[in-house]
């Protein structure tokens, strides 16, 4: 179903592609898209058991291409050093494939806007239903399954780690 990487001495685990998923703070969102043009957003997002969880507005082109569509890829980038006199980048991302599909249940949205406020909100700042009806009208949660992880990393970096790991030995 998906594609086997073509470097594969470049691929991580899936516990590292998990870490950079945990990590990151934004990555970018692709979805089937009008006009025949994919569809990619930069989008803040909480990773958790296997589940990606984004907020949107309740209409809009992203939503639109959810209800379509419901496939999405979701790539966060974790390393990105050019070395000019290399001609290279070293690099280091991680790239979700899964179904997404847009939070209906009450108890699903609260959990998912807590994971988002655990995250970004200073202060733990909990939300109650209430809160959520008055506040956020026009709030959308979405959650993408993952179904396929895979990484990359730039040969250099695992060379680095390599050298690394050796002398502290």
């Amino acid at each position: 179903m998906f594609r086997e990487m073509r470097r594969k001495n470049q691929q991580l685990s899936k516990e590292e592609a998990e870490k950079i998923l945990k990590r990151g703070t934004s990555g970018v969102l692709a979805l089937g898209g009008g006009e025949e043009y994919p569809y990619a957003v930069p989008i803040s997002y909480v990773y958790q058991d296997g589940k990606i969880y984004f907020h949107s507005a309740r209409e809009g082109q992203k939503v639109d291409a959810v209800r379509k569509w419901g496939k999405a890829s979701f790539c966060v980038v974790d390393a990105d050093q050019v070395m000019p006199e290399e001609y290279t980048t070293y690099y280091r991302s991680a790239i979700a494939f899964g179904r997404i599909r847009i939070l209906t249940d009450k108890t699903e949205i609260l959990q998912a806007l807590q994971l988002l406020a655990d995250r970004y909100l200073p202060g733990g700042r909990r939300f109650g239903e209430e809160e959520l009806q008055q506040k956020y009208p026009s709030l959308c949660m979405l959650e993408m399954e993952v179904e396929h992880l895979t990484d990359k990393e730039a040969i250099e970096l695992i060379r680095a780690e390599k050298r690394e790991t050796e002398q502290s030995l």
